[in-house]
């Protein structure tokens, strides 16, 4: 091992990887024995849990520091994983690190608890570093591979990653806050992160709150615009005059844990018996209350201690039967900040301590270490009340451990409204930390709440976290990333959530594709015809009141009519929005002279493939052709298309082209799903919509999407559609949820008219 060397072209790998995880810390520690012998640890935590079988499956490297300064490490490969380590000197662990990450970053994204500090010394490191974090991933990556960047450590490595590797699919996921506007742009380097976060195919965060934070922020510094989870960035090889755009997906994606693991290890014998001693230990008070924090000032430990002192000094607790266990792990001790809090801290304790204990119960066990995960599961189950106060957090994970843990159904969450797991963990006594008496409230209630209702709230906590575990989050990520994965069976329940919610809009417009999504696909397409349980559930839907049914489609018109058999009062769109059939009658967009010799030219050379390539047909449409290879084997269709976009574009200008399931499109007159669905929107006068398809051509009207609109992709494939179902089958499923709902909504609003 050798000094460390800044130059990223040090950093050799012999191997390219199809799936790559870049993060600050690599998921092992570096140790050196007494004895002089040295090794790699592993450093167990939910993001590793949940990557790993995924890396192991997908050839995959995780590249990060390994923790030690001014040191270099060859790449190896530990338990399964190809570690590549980054290094970093140690005034670069100053400023990149210590630095601009958390003393400019942190405190800043954590709504400037703690004042920020800006220098630009240390802006200068952290483009530094994060170039050369992107260069390590750049040169380890195969051809087309996934790249997931994690933290706000390294919020420029996708845009640097993307300039040198465009051909990468690019992940980022930010494990901290986003915060609003008004705080982030003190940043002054704001536009630069951003744009570094752009790089990116899907940006996740903990809340949807911080995703909205974030599309805001690219709307006012960068003027891109945005609809729902999505934001069209303009693509830097276009022309000026050219719209052509990335559309970049930014929306929530709360992270969890091994749910699993933390159940299983509090059932072991030895566990419960650790617990046990804990409460022998702590004079077994009638409620041991439990805070579990690393030592920062976003945790509010100094809150919580203030409720809990002011309840002893007036007799609502007494010291004998209620005491709190304060774990406070050391955190980032070299920055000022950390040093004044630990201070602030043991202080209160000691005075807390010195003015209620007695000689067999202490107020306060306050202990300023970490501890293994099997201590941690027993100090879960030996606590009655878990408190989480936390002034902001992106998730906080140790409030999914304790419920992961209380398997006996028993013990109480009071959870803070600023943790991002208020979203999901809303059975939890949920609290506002700042309200100091609204807190001491809370904890009065917690302490004395029945165990009739604790069981009934921890029975809601844990179906919650155990369904929605480490492994589902990296999978859903991973999805929306790639389009790939296993897609959940039936209507999950954040989709059952988002249609009831939709439902409850005043005009309410429902618009569906149409092979594929409504109707399975078949080879004929004149015999495609929507599920019998669909067509009952669109009939319901066109009867209730200020809502409207769309079928959008790339059938011609006349075609989409024949196999559709639409409802009275039914919208239509064919030939990719060149065609509409609206309350007023149907309209044609008419060809200029111009588009109609096009039309004629496209129309011989398409027919000439088709005689040459046996099984693909023909269909006509008003503005353009479709090129069908459906009954084809997989290398007789690809052959048959590629002639076909040779021919045309050697022989044809201005012809638009669109890829399918099994079918080419061509058109003299661009237009999309999109443009149609925009239409529509504005014909119903919808105040929400629901967009529902399965092809690629149908992420135009995803696109299209406005916020509080709800897309759903109909089976496998990339999309930037914020949930998914399998199947036609599960499409129907969906339409008679969404009718039930729309019709108790309408029916009660009508009844209080």
């Amino acid at each position: 091992m050798n000094p460390v060397h800044t130059d990223a072209d040090d950093l050799y790998v012999d191997h390219a990887y199809d799936m790559i995880v870049v993060s600050n810390r690599l998921p092992v520690d570096y140790e050196e024995q007494p004895d002089g012998s040295t090794g790699w640890r592993s450093s167990p935590g939910g993001l590793v849990t949940a990557l790993e079988p995924v890396m192991k499956a997908a050839d995959g490297a995780w590249i990060g520091w390994a923790g030690v300064a001014d040191r270099e490490f060859d790449p190896f490969e530990h338990d399964g994983i190809s570690i590549i380590p980054v290094p970093l000197s140690a005034s670069e662990l100053e400023e990149y690190y210590e630095g601009f990450s958390n003393d400019t970053l942190w405190p800043l994204y954590h709504d400037v608890i703690a004042p920020p500090s800006f220098h630009r010394e240390w802006w200068d490191a952290y483009v530094r570093v994060n170039r050369r974090f992107a260069e390590a991933a750049a040169r380890a990556a195969s051809d087309g591979a996934v790249v997931w960047v994690q933290d706000y450590q390294l919020q420029l490595v996708p845009k640097m990653l993307r300039e040198v590797r465009p051909d990468l699919v690019i992940g980022f996921f930010n494990h901290i806050p986003f915060p609003a506007y008004g705080i982030y742009s003190q940043l002054p380097w704001r536009r630069q992160v951003i744009d570094g976060l752009l790089g990116a195919d899907v940006i996740g965060f903990q809340r949807v709150a911080d995703a909205g934070n974030f599309s805001r922020a690219v709307r006012r510094l960068f003027g891109y615009r945005t609809h729902g989870t999505v934001i069209d960035v303009p693509k830097e090889d276009a022309a000026s005059d050219d719209p052509e755009v990335r559309r970049v997906v930014a929306r929530a994606f709360p992270i969890s844990i091994d749910a699993e693991g933390f159940e299983q290890m509090a059932r072991r014998p030895e566990v419960q018996a650790r617990a046990a001693e804990i409460r022998e230990s702590l004079g077994n008070p009638e409620t041991i209350m439990l805070g579990v924090d690393r030592l920062d000032y976003t945790k509010g430990i100094r809150h919580r201690m203030k409720a809990f002192g002011e309840l002893l000094r007036d007799d609502r607790l007494k010291v004998e039967d209620v005491t709190l266990v304060q774990v406070a792990s050391p955190s980032r001790e070299r920055v000022e900040t950390y040093r004044q809090l630990r201070d602030e801290i043991e202080l209160t304790v000691g005075r807390l301590n010195g003015d209620h204990a007695t000689l067999g119960h202490q107020a306060i066990a306050y202990l300023h270490h970490g501890y293994p995960r099997d201590e941690m599961v027993a100090l879960y189950l030996a606590a009655d009340v878990m408190l989480v106060t936390a002034l902001r957090d992106g998730m906080n994970l140790v409030a999914k451990e304790y419920v992961a843990c209380r398997f006996d159904g028993d013990g109480v969450l009071v959870l803070s409204e600023f943790a991002g797991a208020s979203d999901e963990l809303r059975q939890a006594v949920l609290v506002n930390p700042h309200d100091i008496e609204g807190l001491k409230d809370a904890i009065v209630e917690a302490v004395r709440m029945p165990r009739r209702e604790r069981a009934r709230r921890m029975r809601a906590l844990r179906r919650r976290v155990i369904d929605n575990d480490v492994a589902k989050w990296s999978a859903d990520f991973l999805e929306t990333l790639t389009g790939a994965g296993i897609i959940q069976a039936g209507i999950t329940e954040p989709l059952q959530r988002a249609i009831e919610e939709l439902a409850s809009t005043e005009r309410l417009l429902v618009a569906l594709d149409f092979d594929g999504t409504l109707a399975p696909l078949v080879d004929r397409p004149d015999e495609a015809r929507a599920t019998d349980r669909a067509n009952a559930a669109m009939a319901r839907l066109l009867a209730s009141p200020d809502t409207r049914v769309a079928l959008v489609s790339g059938r011609a018109l006349e075609s989409l009519g024949a196999v559709a058999d639409p409802g009275e009062g039914m919208l239509l769109s064919g030939s990719h929005g060149v065609e509409l059939k609206l309350d007023t009658g149907a309209i044609t967009i008419d060809l200029r002279d111009a588009e109609q010799l096009k039309l004629a030219q496209l129309t011989r050379v398409l027919d000439e493939v088709a005689a040459a390539h046996e099984g693909v047909g023909v269909e006509r449409k008003p503005a353009g052709l479709a090129l069908h290879t459906r009954g084809l084997t997989s290398s007789a269709a690809a052959a048959a298309q590629l002639a076909a976009r040779e021919r045309v574009g050697a022989e044809l200008g201005g012809i638009t082209m669109r890829t399918g399931k099994s079918v080419l499109e061509f058109s003299v007159r661009s237009t999309n799903k999109g443009e149609s669905f925009t239409r529509l929107r504005q014909h119903a006068g919808a105040t929400a919509a629901i967009y529902l398809g399965d092809d690629v051509t149908d992420e135009d009207a995803f696109a299209a999407l406005e916020s509080g609109d709800l897309g759903v992709k109909v089976g496998q494939g990339k999309s930037i559609a914020a949930y998914r179902v399998r199947n036609p089958d599960d499409v129907a499923d969906l339409l008679e949820r969404l009718a039930t709902a729309r019709e108790a909504a309408t029916d009660g609003a009508s009844r209080w008219q």
